[in-house]
């Protein structure tokens, strides 16, 4: 394929992690890099840093949540999830989530959660 024949338009869109910046969250300790999002229906990917003793408050997944940790470990009522493992939540469920230790995660939502705090 030459030059002239090449589409205009990507249809893959790379991203570049090490350079997109950490922002704070509302929430104490918990920081994100956007990898993907589209504001029109709320979808995400997100790369997630918790500090150790983070933690977020109650709230619910309004679509299905997952989420595969890479460093570290998090947690809440029903398990703890470490390096290398997977969780994902069912639309409508409602939980606190901490961490002890810290940890680094790569998370997809299909819709922000609602937070009750």
């Amino acid at each position: 394929m030459n030059a002239e024949t090449m589409p205009t338009v990507a249809d893959s869109t790379y991203v570049d992690v090490a350079s997109v910046p950490w922002q704070p969250t509302r929430f104490p300790g918990v920081e994100w890099k956007i990898l993907m999002e589209q504001k029109d229906t709320g979808m995400s990917t997100v790369l997630m840093r918790w500090a150790p003793g983070a933690r977020l408050p109650r709230h619910e997944h309004v679509a299905i949540e997952q989420t595969y940790v890479l460093e570290g470990s998090f947690a809440d009522h029903d398990g703890v999830c470490g390096p290398g493992q997977y969780v994902w939540r069912r639309a409508g469920s409602r939980h606190e989530a901490w961490t002890d230790e810290g940890c680094l995660m790569l998370a997809v939502f299909l819709r922000p959660n609602t937070f009750f705090d």
